[in-house]
């Protein structure tokens, strides 16, 4: 096997392994609506991953996606496990009905990666935010920067944060970093004191007017 292929199979299972943690963390307390899209984003991951051990399969979609669903949806699969830390995790959204063309499944798949990174390396108090700046979707997920102490025994609050922690690292964000790449955007990971920010920006299908953002 070469490294190339290794790395495509440990990417694979990365995102595969994302959504089976949603789901193993919300228990069924968080509605059908958190499993059905946990139980979507497993399947897209599984089917990755055969791809990539047996070959074949076709290209993702490139399609018109509605961006607020997909955070919303994102912020619903990991409120749970930021819950059991004893910390937030909440969305602002200011982009109206922002669209973007591409692949729907691998933008909830960036998302998902960059608040885990926020949950894993940040936190506790989390905020995804959509927002419009000069014809792009910017969306930012940024953490409070109080890291949970390492001493704290499992099952006090703080400990979730340390879920997986142990486990590979770096394909989450080469995910998010080829991701922008891939549909005409960019990615920043911003840290200070008080915490990280993480950027995504991606060209809108088309600019609204100001009239039509939400408040």
């Amino acid at each position: 096997m070469t490294e190339r292929e290794r790395t495509a199979i440990n990417e694979a299972l990365h995102e595969l392994r994302r959504p089976l943690q949603a789901l193993a963390l919300c228990g069924g307390r968080s509605g059908g609506d958190v499993v059905a899209s946990s139980a979507r984003l497993a399947a897209v991951a599984l089917e990755r991953l055969d791809r990539e051990v047996n070959g074949g399969g076709a290209e993702p979609p490139r399609e018109p996606v509605g961006c607020e669903a997909s955070l919303h949806a994102a912020v619903r699969r990991w409120h749970a496990r930021v819950a059991m830390g004893g910390g937030s995790l909440e969305l602002s959204w200011r982009a109206g009905d922002a669209v973007v063309v591409g692949d729907g499944t691998a933008l909830e798949q960036a998302v998902d990666n960059l608040i885990v990174n926020a949950i894993e390396h940040g936190g506790p108090e989390i905020v995804v935010e959509g927002r419009r700046r000069a014809g792009r979707l910017v969306i930012s997920i940024a953490d409070s920067g109080r890291r949970p102490s390492l001493h704290r025994a499992e099952g006090a609050p703080g400990a979730v944060g340390r879920i997986a922690a142990t486990g590979r690292r770096g394909h989450g964000l080469a995910l998010v970093r080829r991701f922008a790449a891939s549909h005409g955007g960019r990615f920043a990971l911003q840290r200070t004191d008080g915490g990280s920010v993480a950027i995504l920006e991606l060209p809108l299908t088309v600019e609204r007017p100001a009239s039509d953002l939400v408040a």
